[in-house]
């Protein structure tokens, strides 16, 4: 089998969303250059991502939509009945320089993904995991569906077993929309309840053969632990994927203002490696994350996860030095030291909530009938 490959590309250095977005901040860039600094990232695993074409967007999204972000782009701006059909130039996913070619890029990055691991493999597209994009509108800072599409791309190679897990905070709506109904994909997704995009609820079977575990407010380790020991790697291994694909969205961490669950990236590291062996196909996509430090701590351990590397307690200075260089409007305060001397969080154990042991047994209740 391959080394694991990591799939980036320099569009993402500079682009912004805008200065007032949660996505102001660099993250891709931050994983590259620290992944480097590390010496984890040798050129013969780094691969360029290409822009998806218009074509292959159409695999989900409707030739109307393609057309109208790449105009949109084109202008600077759109017009109010665009606003109103597709969601674009809008608070959250505003019109900005690179907005069609930024997300196609990340769609390219994760059909190239698919089409490297057709014969078995592993590949890392921290750019992508944008699981929030609709056929036809964006959605929650997500333009086009990347993991849609290369799910799809798995699908038409002939797989009948594909299986996507999410631990992004905030639920996996785009998805669960894309393969309601088709039994050949198992979406799993644990996510913050009662967050935004309020879907994905215990109840929820929405998606081809769904398992939604929303987690309490302030959720730590200890109940992910559980989760995924539980919940998410009984189900896995039941369905026997031909090919897996996580989306370890970075905004369940402490840190992140977006959310408020409690995980350390420990946590997520944990899953990947958990993961790693469950099946002969496996792509890791980024997603949520909006704290520039620890999105590229995080992503970048899962690259080290994805590899064996060791992950030191102390950084190394040419290392530190690219966490150091981060800036951000958005804090308050004075910057925790271990943001910028170590990758690895400390721990973050703690008790379990009652309401996430329930859902857990309820989940299991209903993976044995299923059985």
């Amino acid at each position: 089998m391959m080394q694991p490959v990591f799939i980036g590309s320099e569009i993402y250095r500079g682009s912004s969303y805008g200065v007032q977005h949660p996505l102001a901040i660099p993250r891709v860039p931050t994983v590259i250059d620290l992944c480097r600094a590390m010496g984890w990232l040798p050129r013969a695993q780094y691969r360029t991502s290409p822009r998806a074409k218009p074509l292959a967007l159409q695999a989900f999204h409707t030739p109307a939509y393609i057309t109208a972000l790449q105009r949109a782009e084109a202008a600077g701006a759109v017009d109010p009945a665009t606003r109103d059909r597709h969601q674009i130039g809008t608070l959250s996913n505003p019109v900005f320089p690179e907005m069609f070619r930024r997300p196609a890029t990340a769609a390219g990055g994760s059909l190239l993904a698919a089409d490297l691991i057709a014969q078995g493999g592993v590949v890392h597209n921290p750019g992508g995991g944008t699981h929030h994009g609709m056929a036809d509108h964006a959605g929650g800072f997500c333009y086009l569906n990347d993991p849609v599409l290369a799910i799809k791309a798995l699908l038409a190679q002939g797989l009948t077993r594909v299986v996507y897990v999410d631990i992004d905070a905030h639920h996996c709506d785009g998805v669960a929309a894309a393969f309601d109904g088709d039994p050949r994909v198992l979406m799993i997704s644990t996510h913050e309840e009662r967050r935004w995009p309020f879907t994905g609820a215990l109840e929820d079977r929405a998606g081809a053969q769904a398992i939604n575990l929303p987690l309490p407010r302030g959720t730590n380790d200890s109940g992910f632990a559980m989760a995924l020991e539980q919940v998410i790697l009984p189900a896995v291994a039941d369905f026997r994927p031909q090919a897996l694909v996580l989306q370890c969205g970075a905004d369940a961490v402490t840190e992140d203002p977006l959310s408020r669950l409690a995980l350390s990236n420990n946590a997520h590291w944990a899953c990947v490696a958990a993961l790693r062996d469950l099946s002969p196909r496996l792509l890791v996509l980024g997603g949520g994350g909006y704290n520039p430090w620890t999105v590229g701590r995080l992503w970048s351990g899962v690259w080290a996860t994805l590899n064996g590397h060791e992950i030191p307690d102390r950084l190394p200075e040419p290392a530190r030095a690219v966490l150091a260089a981060l800036t951000w409007t958005r804090r308050r305060g004075d910057r925790p030291d271990y943001l910028i001397d170590t990758i690895r969080d400390a721990p973050r154990h703690g008790a379990i909530p009652d309401d996430l042991r329930r859902r857990v047994q309820i989940l299991q209740a209903r993976q044995r009938i299923w059985v």
